[in-house]
């Protein structure tokens, strides 16, 4: 959400987005071989990695968050219903 929110022109189709060593999306759609227990899997583990790749040239930057509290999941988890 927050990378379409962001006010940067990106071409969704170059858009990929990966959990850990996990692929979820590439070239803008679901990865073929997603499996969404794997990704849920991966999503309760202590340190997760979040990758996104816009596609649009060789710049990068790691920023580190730490807001999964209970309330902020369950206020998130909502949109998944």
């Amino acid at each position: 959400m927050a990378i379409g929110k962001s006010g940067v022109k990106i071409d969704l189709k170059k858009l990929s987005i990966s959990f850990g060593g996990i692929k979820i999306i590439e070239n803008g759609k679901i990865f073929k071989n997603y499996k969404e227990n794997e990704a849920a899997n991966y999503m309760k583990d202590k340190s997760i990695d979040i990758s996104v790749n816009l596609n649009m040239g060789s710049k990068n930057f790691t920023a580190y968050t730490m807001d999964l509290t209970k309330k902020y999941i369950e206020i998130n988890a909502d949109y998944r219903s």
